[in-house]
């Protein structure tokens, strides 16, 4: 598809977040009935709730221009499928639980982190347009990423501490 103006750029760059928003939604949804670990699962299982709260907020940022997401091309769509995979597959590979879970919750921190720069982007494509209710709705789709994002770097960071103290009282007793 050609895109004559930036208008087809924001409505391409929505559609593909909202794509990939759907995408992650049933990503957290499968991973979750994968877990083993009651606290990963329960963190996938309100990922992919407040995910499917954002899909819906996109929608909506549609409905405020008038616009309907545009089909996106396989190689664009696949590239999640892709990233699913292989996410899977490395988790499979580890057997440690602990590091398991490290794991786990470092892929999410940073898929919240990429999440987090497209909506920055929109944001700002929202403001120049003139969209300050699309650019709204955005911001608190955003807010919602970071707000995961920090309880995951939380998480990350006591994972850390309790590991560190564990090495510490091993030497200790040593």
């Amino acid at each position: 598809m050609p895109i004559k103006n930036p208008k087809q750029v924001f409505v391409l760059m929505l559609s593909d977040l909202r794509r990939g928003t759907e995408k992650t939604t049933g990503m957290f949804q499968n991973l979750a009935q994968l877990a083993e670990d009651p606290d990963i699962k329960q963190a996938l299982e309100v990922r992919s709730f407040i995910s499917q709260k954002v899909v819906e907020t996109l929608d909506q940022c549609f409905k405020l221009i008038g616009e309907q997401p545009v089909p996106l091309s396989a190689t664009r769509t696949r590239i999640y499928d892709v990233l699913a995979e292989d996410f899977r597959n490395e988790v499979a590979d580890i057997q440690d639980t602990r590091t398991r879970r490290f794991y786990i919750l470092a892929k999410l921190n940073n898929l919240a982190h990429i999440r987090a720069a497209e909506y920055k982007t929109l944001i700002a494509a929202a403001d120049i347009s003139g969209n300050y209710g699309v650019a709204a709705l955005l911001e608190t789709c955003l807010a919602d990423k970071l707000a995961l994002a920090e309880r995951t770097q939380n998480w990350l960071r006591r994972l850390a501490e309790t590991e560190m103290s564990e090495r510490i009282g091993v030497k200790r007793a040593a």
